[in-house]
Order: C-alpha cells, then sequence, then structure tokens
C-alpha cells in the first residue's frame, strides 16, 4: 500500500535501464507525468548526451529532454549501484538472435543480475523488452530471487510489452494503449497503477506469460502478412500484374481486408526477430511454427529476390552484368522517415550485391554514416553521398530500398539510366515510369 501511494502521489522515483528507442521515450513519459525518473545505460555517449541536453533518439526532441533535465525529474548515470534509490524499476533491454536465429536474453540476465545486486523490499521491477511467454516468471523472477527476497512478498514483478514505432506520428508513448500484467494480485495492481499515472489507457491481463504472448502475436501476424504480400509479388510479377494496384483495389472493401505491403525484406527490431522467439519456445512442447517459419523463409529471401530482379534489369534494359555496375541505394534505414536502420535489410542488399561483384553507394536523408552493426562491421563508415545530377548519373542503376519523402525522385527519374523501386515510391507520386522497374 505504501507504494501504490507512492505512485498515485508521484512521490515514487522510477528507473529505467537501457536508453534506447523505448528506454528514453518511455523515461520521458514518465517524468512528463510527476515522477522523479533514473536512466541508466551501459553505453556512455548516451549519458553524454542527456547531460547535454541533446536527444539521440527521434521520437524524443532536444527541447522536450531538456525541459525534464532542466526540471530535475530526468537524469541518467551508467552507475547500476544507484537501482536501489529507485521504487519503481523498468527493464528496456535489447532481446536479439544469436547466429543461430536462438533468443539471446544475455542483456535481459545481466540486467536482472543488476538489480539483483542492490534489490530491496517494495520495489516494483517491470520487464519491457520483447521475449517469449514465461519469460518474466521462468527467467527474471528466479535471477531476483537469488538473494532471498520473494516476488509478491517482498518485492513485485511485472511486465508490459513496448510498442514503439519510430516515425509515427499520431501516437507516441503516453497515447498508446499499455498491455500490463503482474506476478500476483498486489504486483498487478502496482503495474497498473504506475502506466495508468504515465499513459492514457492500460489493459490489463491474467499473468506476464499472457502479456509476453499479446506482444509475440503482435509481431507474428505482422511478419506472416508481409510474408504473404511479399509472395504474392513474386506470383503476380511473373504474370505480369502490378501488386500494388492490386493491394490498393482490394483495400477499398470496407470489411474483411487489411492492406500490407511488400518491400526489400523486413527490418527494424521487432518483427524479424521476435516470432522466431515464440518458435524456439514451442520445440520445448514438442510443437512446430509451420506458419510462422515459412513466414520468416519468405520475408528473409527478398533481399535475394531484389537483387536478381537488379542484374535482371540491368542486363535486359542496359546490357550491363551486375559485376562491372554501380548501384545507388536509396534509404539505408529500415523504414521511411527514420534515422533507425536496426535489421534493415538495405545492409543485405549492399552485401549481395558486392558479393556479386557490384559496386554501391547509398543516399539516406536521415543516415549519414553507416554504424557499427553486429551483422555487416564490414560496412561501418560509410557516408552517405549528395544527391545531385551528377552523382545519380555516375551510377548504372538507382535501387529505392526505402522511400523516404525527403529524396528528389524526379532528379532520380531524370538523371538516372535504370531505377529499380521496391517500394512503389515513383508510380504514388505519379512520376514517369518509363525507367522504372519494380522489385
Amino acid at each position: 500500500m505504501a507504494l501504490l501511494d507512492r505512485i498515485a502521489d508521484r512521490s515514487a522515483t522510477v528507473g529505467v535501464i537501457g536508453l534506447g528507442y523505448v528506454g528514453l521515450p518511455l523515461a520521458m513519459a514518465a517524468a512528463r507525468a510527476g515522477f522523479t525518473v533514473t536512466g541508466f545505460d551501459t553505453d556512455a555517449a548516451k549519458i553524454t548526451a542527456v547531460d547535454a541536453r541533446r536527444s539521440y533518439i527521434e521520437a524524443v526532441t532536444d527541447a522536450a529532454l531538456t525541459t525534464e533535465v532542466d526540471a530535475g525529474r530526468f537524469a541518467a548515470t551508467c552507475d547500476f549501484t544507484r537501482l536501489g534509490d529507485c521504487d519503481v524499476i523498468v527493464i528496456c533491454v535489447p532481446t536479439p538472435l544469436t547466429r543461430h536465429r536462438e533468443p539471446d536474453l544475455s542483456f535481459i540476465e545481466r540486467t536482472c543480475a543488476d538489480i539483483a545486486a542492490t534489490l530491496r523490499p517494495d520495489q516494483l521491477i517491470v520487464l519491457e523488452s520483447t521475449t517469449y511467454p514465461g519469460t518474466t516468471d521462468g527467467i527474471v523472477k528466479s535471477i531476483l530471487e537469488r538473494g532471498g527476497l520473494r516476488s509478491g512478498q517482498d518485492f513485485f514483478l511485472g511486465f508490459s510489452p513496448e510498442r514503439e514505432d519510430p516515425g509515427n506520428r499520431a501516437y507516441d508513448t503516453s497515447t498508446i494503449p499499455k498491455v500490463v500484467a503482474g506476478d500476483g494480485v498486489q504486483a498487478g495492481a502496482l503495474v497498473e497503477a504506475f502506466y495508468g499515472a504515465v499513459v492514457a489507457k492500460v489493459v490489463p491481463v491474467s499473468s506476464t506469460a499472457t502479456a509476453e504472448a499479446v506482444k509475440i502475436t503482435e509481431n507474428v501476424f505482422r511478419a506472416v502478412n508481409i510474408a504473404l504480400v511479399n509472395e504474392l509479388k513474386v506470383i503476380f510479377d511473373a504474370m505480369g500484374i502490378d501488386v500494388w494496384e492490386v493491394i490498393d483495389a482490394a483495400a477499398t472493401k470496407p470489411f474483411g481486408f487489411m492492406p500490407f505491403y511488400p518491400g526489400p525484406g523486413l527490418g527494424g527490431h521487432c518483427i524479424p526477430i521476435d516470432p522466431f522467439y515464440l518458435t524456439w519456445k514451442s520445440r520445448e512442447y514438442d510443437l512446430t511454427t509451420r506458419f510462422i517459419e515459412l513466414a520468416g523463409e519468405i520475408n528473409s529471401t527478398m533481399p535475394h529476390h531484389v537483387v536478381t530482379r537488379l542484374a535482371e534489369a540491368l542486363d535486359t534494359r542496359l546490357g550491363r552484368a551486375l559485376s562491372r555496375s554501380r548501384v545507388l541505394v536509396i534509404g539505408l534505414a529500415y523504414k521511411k522517415n527514420v534515422p533507425d536502420t536496426r535489421e534493415s535489410p538495405s545492409l543485405k542488399l549492399i552485401e549481395l550485391i558486392e558479393a556479386r561483384g557490384g559496386t554501391t553507394g547509398y543516399h539516406d536523408p536521415f543516415v549519414p554514416q553507416i554504424p557499427k552493426t553486429r551483422a555487416y562491421p564490414t560496412l561501418a563508415g560509410r557516408q552517405s553521398v549528395t544527391l545531385d545530377a551528377d552523382t545519380i548519373a555516375g551510377f548504372d542503376a538507382v535501387l529505392i530500398a526505402t522511400d523516404h519523402d525527403d529524396v528528389d525522385y524526379a532528379a532520380l527519374g531524370e538523371h538516372a539510366p535504370l531505377i529499380v523501386d521496391t517500394r512503389n515510391a515513383f508510380a504514388r507520386r505519379s512520376l514517369p515510369m518509363d525507367k522504372v522497374v519494380k522489385a
């Protein structure tokens, strides 16, 4: 009851572990709600940026960050021993896959060990990182209880899946409904009270495993439907039918249809990764996830399909081999109008083109330099080229991988010898299609 009262009157202190695409916007939302928030991260550069009132996440403006820091409601640190000072601790760390496409929970495990080192009675610990059902109860709880304190008796444990959507102008952290669950009745009440103070609407469910399953289901839904239209793209292309025209016409049906659109592959943290957490977990029950695995197989082949279409177009349109061609990739981010390159198919496209002997450059108004990645370390440091007439004409083909709005598509159409469009960018803008091949 004491913690519930402190949440109600905003005297509870909040710690957010992981100040990335999920953690920093959540920290800002909690601070705006009146809580005093401390952000924790192992990346000292993020702490330096916060101290300088400089945001590195598009969803958080410099002005918004400055307001909360200057008001004393938000500060950041690398000192995890200060977790003991927090009444509410929210875990927002990555959950990637290993090279064998199995769950990598090492970030969660290390974070829970850090929390356990200072864990005290009457703290609320909430996991937001996407994972398979049973992680909160089976992994997080077991690590936190190693010191002798018990969940539901001494401290309280919950799960609330993140629902961030980079670049979405209609919704932000505080306006997206929040699914919440606790390990027991008291924990559930605390989790609901905390998020109820931060976001506009909370959706309580019966258990942490159910809440974990909600997030997996959301991502599986998108992965499977995107795989479906990617497969239809290949089939309809062989028939001489434009899949984008088909989808747009089908979307006029006011019931029973939801439009999804094809692309060069899946990007972002959630959709290319999270369904495989369920695939892995299902083996424990001697069950196979054939639908999910097939969708993953289709989506993962899309970059190969696009490069094959590029090579065919270079041959038939220009009489050039891909191995002797220079290709300008438009868009390095995984989706339009954001700087987020996590799991971006553009990186795979560059790798595939160069593996076949081609030369690449890229242009992205949001990504001036390719960041370090675990999967593509040799691409790190490459610079975005300036998009002007001479630059465009210097490439044999332009490959549109991400359809940012802030790109001069008319200039591409005027000066590029060939355009391979994976996003229907030219048709949507009613630009001349004589040089365009859809892929």
